[in-house]
């Protein structure tokens, strides 16, 4: 066993990741359709899908803040998330 008692170990700073974007404006959509009384998983699947933002309520300015990222960055976070939270 090699002690180095005498040696100063370095533990690396742990930051927290600045927070994704796309998992923002997910977030905001999804309370903000809750608040309309929509389904957020089929307004958003219906988003995707097709492109058309009227699946996306705009109060709260949902609508404006989903259309700030291209739909396939929207997929890719859903599909990240999905992943890490899944994987053994």
């Amino acid at each position: 066993m090699n002690q180095r008692i005498n040696e100063t170990q370095y533990f690396g700073r742990v930051e927290k990741e600045p927070e994704n974007e796309a998992r923002r404006i997910l977030l905001s959509v999804s309370a903000a359709l809750k608040e309309k009384g929509y389904q957020p998983v089929n307004q958003i699947v219906g988003y995707i899908l097709s492109g058309d933002p009227t699946y996306i309520t705009s109060h709260q300015n949902a609508r404006a803040l989903i259309r700030k990222l291209e739909r396939d960055e929207l997929l890719e976070e859903l599909v990240k998330d999905y992943l890490e939270r899944n994987e053994e």
